[in-house]
C-alpha cells in the first residue's frame, strides 16, 4: 500500500460517509430492534419517547440495540431526572463468559471479575448540571473514564438539568467525540472497540421513589467501520529492510531482534510504507534491554518518534531521536501496564499533531498537539547494541484502515 494509495482511500472513505443519510433507531411507538440486557429497569414508550425507569436493588441495566455500528454519527435527545446518573453505549458488548478486567488508574493496575453477559465499553455519559461530566466517555464494566471533561470550563457546562439536551456522537475508526447542545465535549482516541450496539442506560439507584430518564429522537448514520490490514506477511522480511547492527530474524511467526556480542551499533528493521496519518498496533515481548517502535522516521537518518519498549520502565513512554530531537519528552516512568516476560500490545496514534500511545489498552501518552512536530516517515523495530543487551520480538504489526 503506498503512501498516496492510504491517502486517496482515508479521502474517499470520508466523503462517502458525508452523503449517507440519518435513519431512526427507534420509530417513535415501539421497542422493535432492542432488547434489554442486565438489570430489571423498565423500559416503556410514551408520546414517542423511550422512558427508562429505576427499580430499587437493580444493577445498571440497558436497553440494546439489536444491531451494531461501526463507523457513525449518533443523535439522540435525553432528559434526566437530576437525581440519576444515565449513559448511552457506543460501539458495545457483553462478556461471553466471567472475564477477569484490568484497571490501570495511571498509578497501579487493579483486576476484578465481570459477570457473563454484563454490558460493557464506551459509554457516553449523562449525568447532572453540578458533575460536569455529561458528554464525557466511560468505558462502562472495563476500564473507567477515557475522557472526563468536568474539568473543561466550556464543555462541563453544556448539559442543563430538567430539559432535553441534544446529544452528537461521531465515531470514525479509533475517534469517538461528543457534543452536547452543539458545544463540543469529548474527542477520545482508542481503538479497543472499532463496533458494537447502541445501549440506553438505567443506571443502579435507591431512592425513596423510582426516578426516571428518557429519550426521543434517536438516529444514525451508518457509515461503514474500520479494520485492522497487516503489515507484515508473518513469513518474511519482505516490506520491510534492516539497517545497522543487531541481529533481525523471523522465528515462528515472530521477528526476532536482539544484539550481538562485539556489535555496538543500534539495529533497525524500517519498511518500505510512509505514513503521515495513521493508527498502527503491534505485538512486544521483551526478555531484556531497550527497544522501540519509531514512527514517523526519516529514511535517510532514521530520526524519528519513537514509542520506548523496555525491560524494567517507560514503556509506551515518547522519546525523539535523530538531530534536534528531544529526547525523553513524556510518559510513564515505570512499566505499570507491561505484562513481563509476555506478549503486549501497543498502538500509536497519530493523526495531524495529536499524538497518542497505548499498552494493553491503557493510555500512556496523550499530546493532543505536538505542534511543529514530524508529520510523515516510515516505521521501524529497534534493538541496541551490545552496550546494552537485548533480546525483544514483535509479531502483528496491522494498520487500521476503512473496511471497503
Amino acid at each position: 500500500m503506498s503512501r498516496i494509495f492510504l491517502l486517496t482511500l482515508l479521502g474517499a472513505a470520508t466523503l462517502a460517509a458525508a452523503d449517507k443519510p440519518f435513519t431512526p433507531l427507534f420509530d417513535g411507538k415501539t421497542l422493535k430492534g432492542w432488547e434489554v440486557c442486565n438489570g430489571k429497569a423498565t423500559y416503556v414508550v410514551e408520546k414517542g419517547e423511550i422512558v427508562g425507569t429505576t427499580v430499587e436493588g437493580s444493577p445498571n441495566s440497558f436497553l440494546c440495540s439489536k444491531k451494531e455500528f461501526g463507523d457513525f454519527v449518533l443523535e439522540f435527545d435525553t432528559k434526566t431526572d437530576p437525581l440519576l446518573n444515565s449513559g448511552v453505549q457506543v460501539r458495545a458488548h457483553r462478556y461471553p463468559s466471567d472475564t477477569v478486567v484490568t484497571t490501570f488508574d495511571g498509578a497501579k493496575s487493579a483486576q476484578h471479575t465481570e459477570p457473563k453477559g454484563r454490558v460493557y465499553g464506551y459509554q457516553v455519559e449523562v449525568a447532572d448540571e453540578k458533575s460536569g461530566a455529561s458528554g464525557g466517555i466511560y468505558d462502562e464494566a472495563r476500564r473507567g473514564w477515557l475522557d472526563n471533561i468536568s474539568s473543561n470550563p466550556t464543555a462541563s457546562k453544556a448539559f442543563k438539568d430538567n430539559q432535553w439536551n441534544h446529544y452528537r456522537v461521531e465515531a470514525v475508526g479509533d475517534s469517538i467525540k461528543t457534543w452536547i447542545n452543539g458545544i463540543p465535549c469529548a474527542n477520545l482516541t482508542d481503538s479497543e472497540d472499532l463496533s458494537g450496539f447502541i445501549g440506553l442506560q438505567v443506571h443502579a439507584y435507591k431512592g425513596d421513589k423510582p426516578v426516571q430518564v428518557r429519550w426521543k429522537n434517536i438516529k444514525i448514520q451508518d457509515n461503514g467501520s474500520h479494520m485492522w490490514k497487516p503489515l507484515w506477511d508473518g513469513k518474511t522480511l519482505t516490506g520491510w529492510t534492516p539497517r545497522g547492527g543487531g541481529s533481525i530474524t523471523v522465528q515462528d511467526g515472530t521477528i526476532y531482534a536482539h544484539s550481538v556480542e562485539g556489535d555496538e551499533k543500534i539495529g533497525m528493521l524500517v519498511s518500505d510504507l510512509s505514513l503521515t496519518d495513521f493508527t498502527v498496533r503491534l505485538k512486544f515481548k521483551i526478555q531484556r534491554g531497550n527497544s522501540g517502535f519509531f514512527v514517523r522516521t526519516d529514511p535517510k537518518n532514521l530520526a524519528a518518534y519513537e514509542v520506548e519498549i523496555d525491560e524494567k520502565k517507560g514503556t509506551g513512554g515518547f522519546w525523539e531521536t535523530g538531530p534536534g530531537g528531544r529526547k525523553w519528552v513524556t510518559g510513564p516512568e515505570d512499566n505499570g501496564t507491561v505484562k513481563p516476560n509476555d506478549w503486549n500490545q501497543l498502538t500509536a496514534s497519530l493523526h495531524g499533531h495529536r499524538i497518542v500511545f497505548h499498552v494493553n489498552g491503557a493510555r500512556t501518552l496523550y499530546l493532543p498537539d505536538d505542534t511543529p512536530g514530524r508529520t510523515e516517515g516510515v516505521l521501524g523495530l529497534q534493538t541496541h547494541g551490545a552496550k546494552k543487551p537485548t533480546d525483544v520480538w514483535f509479531k502483528d504489526i496491522e494498520l487500521l484502515v476503512p473496511k471497503k
